[in-house]
């Protein structure tokens, strides 16, 4: 919106001239606060209003105080369902049809949300709304999330007035990477002191409203607070988390009758509905053994403890909308962005960090750390069993197009506006359906243009009659779904989908036919009965792909991951990084995976000097190259096993180049000469000169660390054993990086590993 001509009068003096000042921007009459409590990885049934046992009061309270939604869909992954949420629009139609953390060069899969697609928050600045972000944000791309940008997409570039939360896909919930605006932070505590990020999320969307109350009370606010729970790592207090363990003592295949069972008391689902065969893979709890059985009820109870943790801390912001007087007239939106997360395999993890660079861990590994379970130095996820659980009574997962990926739980409260006390709602709705729904709730239309760059129309349509009207009808068009290849159409309450093994011929995957009316958790498939239908719903959703940039359909995990890290390198083999600077982001640092490479710092050292000179990850893998004692040392971490060396002599002081030399070695003999043999070499330099070295076959082949790069400290969860931050008391002048060109990274290792934090 282009600011007015100036309407006053401008003579030679001020006695001959007219003053004038524009009238200031007003919000619509009657325009609600708007709070979006966005979770992750939560699946249909978690919250306990849904059918769990997991204590989550506060947004029970919500749904009682409001509606329930039983058909919102969302797009089976984090980042595409934020692009849908926040601009009204499809994904793919957007540039964001898979993951922010790359683009694959075609205009649907630029992992950026796209000018012509205004967000939210954009939309309502133009009718004096001040917009305040809390939390994930992952719709800008990971290689832009550097201390250089380009900030034109973070939220404060996207139209969101303050910032404070975190740009990737998750983030360790007692060390995570913080961005306050545009500038990394610290956090500002640690686990040893009781910090933990929802708490601190919450306390920052409690301090941003309260702010704004304070400075302009008539004008609205918009909040989104996206939390980090309940992806992984599932990080939680312990006395919630063990508090669990009884709950889920009798195993999924129990529980999940007792979660339908519930559901069929409740209304969410019809009394017909029958309860799916387990996923593929998902073995019965009791084919399991004692310790298997005990270590996967502890890792479901860490999930269940962060969704509880994270519940209890919604409702001190609730009671601070409550105290200062702006609940009735705020408009409270609680959903989660997908369903549960299939990543943490068959067995799930306590430490992923290991596994994922071909460090085992056995279920015996794996009980010996029962304990440490939401802990600090572990990177917890569930397993396939609790997955399917959480998505009752739906089929498969997150990542897929069947329900179990986008059919998830939406709770709409508006006290002052919606006079429904716990009712349900049974509509078809979807993610890009919710702007067009909060426009009409407000009173206005999505503008032409935004910044000057015509604006593409919005895809999603409003449900807001649904609000007052139970039988409303659900969207008069069709919605597609495709993610990874998995496919996906609804159209008048009939659902075609597919199933995509990864690497097979996209022809030959198998469309299943649903009518979802009458068959709420697609179980019976009516492909043969009704296959003119399904070839219809076929040929439509071709022509939805065609319409919203879908093609074309890649099912490449590792190549996009791989290629995307090449590309924004490039070329590059050398990098400096001078003492003082800030945190640097995983998907930004220098990329030392499967390559040899060189790490010198210069320093200067005194006596009893010690400290950290670089390190890249966290507790649970990374690698770091440090003063202690005297001595140089280098820690090698890999999913908390570490190879350490010492330096056969101690640094003197004075003026010293202090490195690490990494050599991946080759094999001396035939017929295999000059292959490589899975060992590497790290050698460290005092100078120039040897000073100690060891020969590990432990090291990064598919990752690093998810966690970025310091220098001159560690920040948070540190990758040795020392206490964090460990800074340095020498004086550093910088640290250089320079790699070889050669690198051969494991690609299905790769993929399997991103997608793990995704």
């Amino acid at each position: 919106m282009s600011e007015p001509a100036f309407g006053g009068t401008i003579g030679r003096t001020i006695a001959g001239s007219t003053p004038w000042w524009p009238a200031p921007r007003q919000p619509p009459k009657g325009a609600p606060n708007i709070l979006v409590v966005l979770f992750d990885d939560v699946g249909f049934s978690d919250f306990g209003c849904y059918g769990s046992p997991i204590r989550t009061p506060a947004i029970d309270a919500l749904a009682a105080q409001g509606l329930r939604y039983c058909g919102f869909h969302t797009t089976a992954m984090c980042s595409t369902t934020r692009a849908a949420l926040l601009t009204g629009r499809n994904h793919h139609s957007v540039g964001v049809g898979c993951l922010a953390n790359f683009d694959s060069g075609y205009p649907g899969y630029r992992g950026k949300i796209a000018r012509e697609a205004g967000t939210l928050a954009e939309m309502l600045r133009t009718h004096a709304y001040r917009n305040y972000m809390v939390g994930k944000w992952h719709v800008t791309p990971l290689t832009e999330s550097g201390a250089t940008g380009p900030f034109d997409g973070w939220p404060l570039g996207r139209g969101f007035d303050r910032f404070y939360g975190f740009l990737d896909a998750e983030t360790d919930q007692y060390a995570p990477e913080l961005v306050l605006d545009n500038t990394h932070v610290s956090p500002p505590g640690s686990h040893a002191d009781g910090y933990h990020l929802t708490a601190d999320l919450v306390d920052q969307a409690i301090r941003f409203i309260a702010d704004h109350t304070a400075d302009r009370p008539e004008l609205p606010w918009l909040t989104w607070l996206a939390l980090g729970a309940c992806h992984a790592p599932h990080q939680a207090p312990r006395d919630i988390i063990e508090s669990y363990d009884a709950v889920f003592a009798h195993g999924w295949d129990i529980e999940r009758a007792q979660r339908l069972s519930r559901q069929k008391a409740m209304g969410l689902v019809p009394e017909t509905t029958d309860l799916p065969p387990r996923n593929d893979g998902v073995k019965a709890w009791d084919a399991h053994s004692d310790d298997e059985r005990r270590v996967f009820t502890r890792l479901q109870s860490a999930f269940a403890g962060m969704l509880d943790h994270a519940d209890q801390h919604l409702a001190r912001l609730l009671a601070f909308l409550d105290k200062t007087g702006q609940r009735d007239d705020t408009l409270i939106i609680v959903m989660s962005d997908n369903g549960a997360s299939q990543e943490g395999g068959p067995l799930g993890f306590v430490n992923a960090m290991g596994p994922f660079n071909f460090k085992p861990e056995p279920i015996a590994e794996k009980l010996a750390r029962i304990d440490d379970i939401g802990g600090p130095d572990t990177h917890s996820n569930f397993p396939h069993g609790w997955a399917m659980t959480s998505n009752t009574p739906l089929r498969r997962y997150k990542q897929n197009t069947h329900g179990g990926g986008i059919r998830d739980p939406f709770i709409l409260s508006w006290p002052k506006r919606i006079a429904a006390r716990g009712e349900l709602r049974h509509q078809f709705v979807h993610a890009c359906d919710l702007v067009p729904t909060l426009l009409e709730l407000i009173g206005i239309e999505a503008p032409a243009t935004i910044a000057g760059v015509p604006q593409m129309p919005l895809e999603g349509v409003s449900f807001a009659a649904s609000i007052t009207n139970a039988t409303a009808p659900s969207k008069p068009v069709p919605q597609y779904f495709e993610m990874f290849g998995h496919r996906g159409l609804w159209h008048d309450g009939w659902k075609a989908v597919a199933f995509h093994p990864t690497g097979t011929p996209f022809e030959n995957d198998k469309w299943e036919l649903f009518h979802l009316a009458q068959d709420f958790s697609e179980t019976h498939d009516l492909a043969a009965e009704q296959p003119e239908r399904l070839a219809a719903l076929v040929k439509l959703w071709w022509e939805q792909a065609e319409a919203h940039q879908v093609l074309p359909l890649d099912d490449r995990f590792g190549p996009r991951f791989a290629e995307n890290a090449a590309r924004f390198h490039g070329a590059r083999t050398r990098f400096t990084f001078h003492a003082g600077m800030g945190h640097v982001p995983t998907d930004v640092a220098p990329d030392v995976r499967s390559r040899d490479y060189l790490i010198e710092a210069h320093v200067e050292i005194d006596d009893g000097a010690s400290g950290v000179l670089i390190a890249h990850g966290d507790a649970t893998s990374g690698y770091s190259l440090y003063v202690k004692d005297g001595h140089l040392v280098h820690d090698l971490n890999i999913g908390g096993r570490h190879e350490v060396v010492r330096s056969s002599r101690p640094v003197p002081a004075g003026g010293h180049r202090l490195g690490l030399r990494v050599e991946r070695l080759r094999r001396q003999t035939e017929p295999a000469k000059g292959a490589r043999t899975g060992m590497s070499r790290y050698t460290l330099l005092i100078d120039g000169e040897e000073a100690g070295a060891l020969t590990t076959q432990l090291a990064f082949h598919t990752l690093i660390s998810w966690s970025g790069l310091d220098i001159g400290h560690d920040r948070g969860s540190p990758v040795s054993d020392y206490a964090a931050p460990f800074a340095f008391t020498g004086r550093l002048s910088h640290v250089t990086v320079t790699m070889q060109d050669e690198q051969s990274l494991d690609g299905e290792g790769v993929g399997n590993a991103e997608m793990a934090r995704q």
